[in-house]
């Protein structure tokens, strides 16, 4: 269900660049032959940036869709089994371990570094796992940052191509007296408005996709948080020894009968 939700985000992202592109070729229905191709080409230079944003857009929004998959980072049935199978004391360091690194999800790196400290102080033993779980939080956030300069970069290139724009169309006003031929100031208005369309076009889905990952990464850190938690209480010195003396005793009971 989840993952189905976050391929509907992700097209609807992609459908929303589409349509405002679709938007900006329909601004001018008067005119024969205008194609987006025409429109944007009004643009200029600086549509060539502005485009290549949006294609780095659709391809990272496309990759951290697939990679912050919770089945991936998180599989539930594997966590949830080698914690019940450490608190009934069925796995001993050396196996819990060995399941921890056949899994190789990232969920079972934090879990394994608490296990490498098997035994050891409660502290210590989340000390480790939390500086896992930074780790896996910074590989969690890549490309975010990504998304977050594109929706403040290409707003800034559109404003800068309506600066343009409107500076060519001044030139034309003092190099030709333009004023009564508007054909001649056409060109510097197009440009002035078709980069400011685009960059927000893309500036929009950007932001959006930066929100919405941002959310995503901070609910699997959450996710991981608690599991962690209890893998503490799994591993700690204290639990070991509590269970250590639960042993002697039941063998010593046993003996006496």
């Amino acid at each position: 269900m989840m993952r189905n939700k976050k391929i509907i985000i992700v097209l609807s992202l992609f459908l929303l660049v589409g349509c405002s592109r679709l938007a900006l070729a329909q601004q001018e229905p008067a005119s024969e032959g205008t194609s987006l191709l025409t429109l944007l080409s009004a643009g200029g230079l600086l549509m060539a940036p502005i485009a290549l944003c949006s294609l780095i857009l659709c391809m990272f929004s496309l990759e951290r869709a697939m990679s912050l998959r919770r089945a991936r980072i998180i599989p539930r049935p594997f966590v949830k089994r080698i914690l019940e199978q450490l608190k009934a004391g069925e796995l001993d360091k050396r196996e819990a371990y060995r399941v921890c690194k056949e899994n190789k999800s990232p969920v079972s790196l934090v879990l394994a570094a608490g296990i490498r400290r098997w035994g050891k102080p409660a502290q210590e033993v989340e000390k480790a796992m939390v500086d896992a779980g930074e780790r896996l939080g910074n590989k969690l956030r890549k490309y975010l940052k990504l998304f977050n300069g594109i929706s403040t970069i290409t707003p800034l290139l559109g404003l800068l191509g309506t600066v343009i724009g409107m500076i060519q169309s001044f030139n034309a006003i003092v190099a030709t007296g333009a004023m009564g031929k508007p054909e001649l100031l056409a060109a510097g208005i197009s440009q002035a408005l078709v980069t400011t369309a685009a960059g927000l076009t893309v500036a929009i889905p950007a932001l959006i996709a930066y929100i919405y990952f941002s959310s995503r990464v901070d609910k699997l850190l959450m996710e991981v948080d608690e599991y962690s938690q209890q893998m503490v209480q799994a591993v700690c010195g204290e639990r070991v020894n509590r269970a250590k003396r639960r042993v002697i005793s039941a063998e010593s009971t046993r003996r006496a009968a």
